[in-house]
């Protein structure tokens, strides 16, 4: 039987291992495990390739992607990491072109040892299709709403267009976690989320996911995870789990209190565009609708105001926290072109569209009227 998702969420580790009796599954930090004789391999063996912990988070998220496995990695950059690890040497990999920056960062350093071809693409421009045609790229890197302008990119159909030139597609599911997107469903060969933001959502655990439609793909990342000494810690492990438990009741908060402020930020002078796929005004409002369960906690706004004024409206903030990362409970503001965009090159911003007068916001789980109160007080 198929389960809801918050069914799968309240059920993590319930009743499970614990030979006591617990109700909620103990957290297991050993770092190795008996074998009964020669020959005979357990389960576990080791923590690096196996921990019955992490696979509670794994079997979870597995779950709610509608997946045949995933792998709980230590950071969500090493989940990206291994992702570019399966495009072969001299491959061609497309990415968008407003992608994370460090997601960029790390396919520019690829790149620059020459182990592949980084293609940045606008992948909602009417040539995408043909551009792609013409790289023939053995993976496609899908961002969907984007980091940090929440341009959204129609999934099915760059699976669709992959599926043409026999390339890979990974969907970064991030911004809006399983509770509101499932790319698997979508066509996506894999998912990916830096577990760090709305899955963990407390803001005190660093970890990724990777998150296959296949069992031949899950089992070779597993194997690479464990090769490479990237897989997640029994703690941290524990800690996701803990915070994944409460995650559709997060996201309908993050999500009811983000239209809110966008809704209401976009009727301020001084503010001169709200990037947000949950106004009816956003070219991409539509296909938000179409393929995802809400449009998430996140937004970004343009402001008028000259770049060296823009420190005196964050000084300003009482609620918000001027801080890099997103997802959790606190709400935080960041200037993606100084912050999470800095390793972009000013002309490669300017394509992107990340201008320095661009702020970016993870709305949290406070009050909205308190929130939008903070924002308009520093505005005016």
């Amino acid at each position: 039987m198929k389960k809801k998702i918050e069914t799968i969420l309240a059920s993590i580790g319930i009743k499970k291992q614990d030979s006591h009796g617990a109700v909620v599954d103990p957290i297991y930090l050993s770092t190795n495990y008996k074998f009964a004789k020669l020959g005979d391999h357990p389960e576990f063996d080791y923590s690096r390739s196996g921990n019955p912990t992490r696979r509670l988070l794994e079997d979870a998220l597995a779950a709610l992607e509608d997946g045949k496995g995933a792998v709980v990695t230590n950071t969500g950059m090493s989940s990206v990491m291994l992702l570019g690890a399966l495009v072969p040497l001299g491959g061609n990999v497309v990415l968008p072109h407003d992608c994370y920056g460090g997601t960029f960062r790390l396919f520019k350093n690829l790149e620059k040892r020459g182990l592949l071809t980084a293609h940045y693409l606008d992948q909602s421009a009417e040539d995408f299709p043909s551009k792609v045609q013409t790289i023939k790229p053995n993976l496609i890197w899908i961002e969907t709403p984007s980091n940090p302008l929440l341009r959204v990119v129609d999934i099915e159909a760059v699976t669709k267009l992959a599926k043409q030139v026999n390339a890979l597609t990974v969907c970064d599911n991030t911004f809006l976690s399983p509770a509101l997107q499932n790319p698997i469903e979508l066509g996506a060969d894999f998912v990916m989320h830096s577990t760090t933001k709305y899955i963990n959502g407390h803001t005190d655990v660093v970890g990724g996911a990777v998150i296959s439609k296949t069992k031949e793909h899950h089992e070779k990342l597993y194997e690479m995870a464990n090769d490479f000494g990237i897989t997640g810690s029994p703690f941290d492990s524990y800690q996701t789990i803990r915070g994944l438990r409460t995650l559709t009741l997060r996201m309908q908060q993050h999500n009811t209190s983000a239209l809110f402020i966008a809704e209401e930020l976009s009727k301020h002078p001084k503010v001169l565009k709200v990037n947000y796929p949950g106004l009816v005004s956003h070219p991409s409002h539509e296909l938000a609708k179409k393929q995802q369960k809400g449009f998430g906690g996140m937004l970004s706004f343009e402001i008028d105001l000259e770049p060296s004024k823009i420190n005196d409206f964050l000084a300003r903030l009482e609620i918000f926290t001027l801080a890099e990362s997103l997802g959790g409970f606190e709400s935080l503001i960041c200037h993606p072109s100084s912050m999470t965009h800095a390793p972009l090159t000013p002309e490669e911003k300017i394509e992107a569209g990340i201008h320095e007068n661009l702020l970016r916001i993870s709305v949290g789980l406070e009050d909205k009227d308190d929130l939008l109160n903070d924002l308009l007080s520093a505005l005016n």
